[in-house]
């Protein structure tokens, strides 16, 4: 347990609201707000004192899709939950859900247990699951059940990577039946990866084998007929649906076709969709591989249809989708063959500061800034209100952040274990100074104070939009 602390003199925003406000934090959780000028606040005393004048205070930031040590094509992403989460709260980040992963012929449980393994006592912030269902059978089915009890309510699956993680349509329409019944949500990679399959041998046949060909062969129009087909799914099914980073101005469409329906689809998209563009893909001297992920980065003209969507609700969430590989000794693996390189770029430390940016430039309100990043994560995956907001009874999951202080993104200065940046050189104003992860100081005016084994594991609710 902490002792009181009071955060005094900021602009308290969340997603619902803006206002000058001091907060008590007490017991690791949030005690009370109060006007500043209030009686109430006045009288407040504790232990330590944040000064937050000229700052934001804000709720830390749910990133609801991060592989920490993931295994991906012969190697294996190169943050651990250590020093990823670390990363996160530089951040100011003060959750995370990552991927567990079901090996084929082995069960959803065996594959929990290995990412607890790897995470228990090493996470700087805490931290929650979802499950990859990689091999669907009955008793893959029966443990859905399961562990929507045990607090893993959602599941991945894959319409990409023949032979890795892919489900064949009848494998899919199952486990959305099974979410239906258990309250699960179903997360989907909607990429027709049967399509792309055939794309990559024809490229690599005719020679094209940098990273550009990355981006052509995962054909914008592969990622909209797999959303389209996803939600027909699911709609068979009577699931809900949640569709990972997307990317393309068609699959958004097809999304926004399916809410104007009134159905329970969602969408997530990610800042290197709406930063960075297939231009990354094709610099020269195989730099793009550092820019290959899945979905691919797009040409530049897609961002509009994703700033878009976020401002009008028909994609909810913004995650990182932070799977680093280094450029040296992983990323190089596919010089000569792209469908080599691994798949993943880094990303969990710079969300929070990127979507700011978003801010500034007049993109995304306050509010809505926090609502992609924190409320509705949250919410999606039966956080909320414990997580995503700053409200009475909520964990005191703060962030003190500048608005006004100018930083340039750099591998040199950044705390992900990679050894470069996706943003290198990018200039952004606003930068997170102080967190606190249930009332403890993670970051203290940039500088980390946290430690190994604070952050804790969060069983979820089902998710609060159904």
């Amino acid at each position: 347990m902490t002792g009181r602390t009071l955060i005094r003199g900021g602009l308290v925003v969340t997603a619902a609201d803006e206002t000058h406000a001091d907060i008590l934090i007490d017991g690791g959780r949030i005690a009370a707000l109060a006007d500043h000028d209030s009686d109430t606040a006045a009288g407040w005393t504790a232990d330590t004192v944040i000064d937050a004048t000229g700052r934001y205070v804000i709720p830390g930031g749910v990133d609801a899709h991060t592989h920490m040590q993931m295994p991906f094509g012969g190697t294996t992403a190169s943050d651990t939950f250590e020093t990823g989460t670390r990363a996160a709260a530089f951040g100011g980040t003060t959750t995370v859900v990552d991927f567990a992963i079901q090996d084929v012929g082995s069960s959803l449980r065996a594959g929990l247990d290995a990412w607890h393994d790897k995470a228990d006592g090493r996470c700087a912030i805490d931290y929650g699951f979802h499950m990859i269902v990689a091999d669907v059978h009955d008793r893959t089915l029966a443990e859905m059940d399961t562990l929507v009890e045990a607090g893993v309510t959602s599941f991945k699956l894959f319409m990409a990577y023949p032979g890795v993680f892919y489900s064949d349509d009848g494998r899919i329409l199952r486990a959305m039946q099974r979410a239906a019944g258990n309250g699960g949500l179903v997360m989907m990679h909607a990429e027709n990866g049967i399509a792309i399959d055939v794309l990559v041998r024809q490229a690599l046949a005719a020679g094209r084998t940098d990273p550009r060909a990355h981006g052509e062969v995962r054909h914008a129009l592969l990622e909209a007929e797999a959303t389209h087909r996803a939600i027909q799914l699911a709609r068979v099914a009577g699931a809900p649906l949640y569709v990972v980073h997307v990317s393309a101005e068609q699959a958004v469409a097809e999304l926004a076709a399916a809410r104007d329906l009134d159905l329970p689809v969602f969408g997530e998209t990610c800042p290197q969709y709406l930063f960075l563009s297939a231009d990354n893909l094709a610099e020269p001297d195989f730099e793009g591989a550092k820019y290959v992920c899945s979905t691919p980065l797009r040409p530049r003209e897609h961002q509009a249809a994703l700033w878009r969507a976020l401002r009008t609700g028909d994609l909810q969430v913004v995650s990182t989708d932070h799977c680093p590989f280094c450029f040296a000794g992983q990323k190089e693996l596919g010089r000569g063959d792209f469908s080599q390189i691994p798949n993943g770029l880094p990303g969990v430390e710079h969300r929070m500061d990127l979507l700011h940016q978003a801010v500034v430039e007049g993109r995304l309100t306050r509010r809505r800034w926090i609502d992609v990043a924190c409320a509705a994560p949250a919410r999606m995956f039966g956080l909320y209100p414990r997580k995503g907001t700053l409200a009475p009874g909520a964990d005191a999951d703060v962030v003190v952040y500048d608005p006004d202080a100018e930083q340039t993104l750099s591998a040199a200065t950044h705390h992900m274990n990679v050894d470069y940046s996706a943003y290198e050189g990018r200039r952004l104003t606003g930068r997170v100074e102080t967190v606190l992860s249930r009332g403890v100081r993670v970051v203290d005016r940039g500088a980390y104070v946290g430690h190994a084994g604070h952050g804790q594991y969060v069983p979820r609710g089902l998710c609060q939009y159904l």
